[in-house]
């Protein structure tokens, strides 16, 4: 009964984020065509007016990546608010189907879809609220909704832990980590291509580039020190399970080298001050080894093959 419910959860949750694809596009597309728009206002604010007492007073706003709220029961108002709920009704979901199964929802290639699609909400919902740059939403979330239809094609039975998930602590925190390392990058993934298009889009509600380089960075910082743990956790778990901390698998090596990517760029950031366009192809290409990292196994098989 629980497993149904779960399902049914899932697919209410993948209505939720289609309606809210849906919605911000519409919002976009309306945008542009207004001169007078909202999100045009939004996007490229740069200064607000504050009162001081004696007079009005102009001020910048660092980076230009924090805006007003959205106005209430807008169309974007709504595509929020659905893409929050759609966060809720997905965790509510995990947590069904962990009760059903009594284990966490980390053991086969369907939950690994879902906790992928999870921590790629959660990093939506919490970088729009955050930073309120929510034009990256029109990448953001046909990634995640291609994740949940995805997931909609396997499987959802749950099968029998194999020996080596059957450590049920390092399992939930190796995966966690993961996901939310992974839906991290799909925030500076989205940064990432903005920024690129940015020279070729004349219209003002685009974001300006400062803010989407600014963006990207802030998201590999959540990043990084998640696929940090995340190899660590996991190195542990496969010595545990496998009697060796590393063994070049196929997933292994493609995690490593995730890393790796991301590494550099935030080296090259922070010790050579690397702006602009280099920096966000490396972006690119980080999210290109997370894709590939994700379904690599699939292709090459190894004691990751389950996943």
């Amino acid at each position: 009964m629980l497993l149904e419910f779960s399902q049914a959860l899932l697919l209410v949750t993948t209505a939720l984020v289609t309606l809210a694809t849906i919605a911000y596009l519409g919002a976009v597309f309306a945008a542009r065509m207004s001169r007078n728009s909202v999100v045009a206002t939004a996007e490229s604010a740069g200064t607000v007016v504050v009162s001081t007492g004696v007079g009005d007073q102009t001020v910048t706003v660092t980076g230009g990546i924090r805006h007003t709220p959205v106005r209430r029961f807008t169309i974007t108002w709504w595509a929020t608010k659905s893409t929050q709920l759609a966060l809720v009704l997905l965790t509510v979901s995990m947590i069904a189907r962990m009760i059903t199964t009594g284990h966490a929802p980390f053991s086969n290639h369907y939950e690994f879809a879902i906790a992928f699609a999870w921590g790629m909400i959660l990093a939506q919902v919490y970088f729009e609220a955050r930073y309120r740059v929510r034009m990256m939403s029109i990448i953001v979330l046909p990634i995640i909704l291609a994740m949940l239809v995805y997931a909609s094609t396997l499987s959802y039975e749950p099968s029998p832990l194999m020996p080596a998930l059957q450590n049920s602590p390092l399992l939930t925190l190796h995966v966690i980590t993961a996901s939310i390392g992974y839906g991290a990058a799909v925030v500076s993934f989205a940064a990432a291509v903005m920024y690129l298009l940015a020279p070729h889009i004349s219209w003002k509600g685009w974001p300006r580039q400062e803010i989407l380089d600014d963006l990207g960075y802030k998201a590999t910082v959540v990043t990084f020190p998640m696929l940090t743990m995340m190899l660590i956790l996991g190195s542990i778990w496969g010595n545990v399970a496998w009697g060796r901390y590393w063994g070049w698998d196929p997933k292994e090596t493609a995690a490593l080298v995730t890393w790796l990517i991301y590494g550099a760029y935030l080296h090259a950031r922070v010790t050579r001050n690397w702006r602009g366009s280099k920096s966000a192809w490396l972006l690119v290409l980080g999210f290109a080894a997370v894709v590939f990292t994700y379904l690599g196994n699939l292709f090459f098989g190894g004691l990751h093959a389950y996943a």
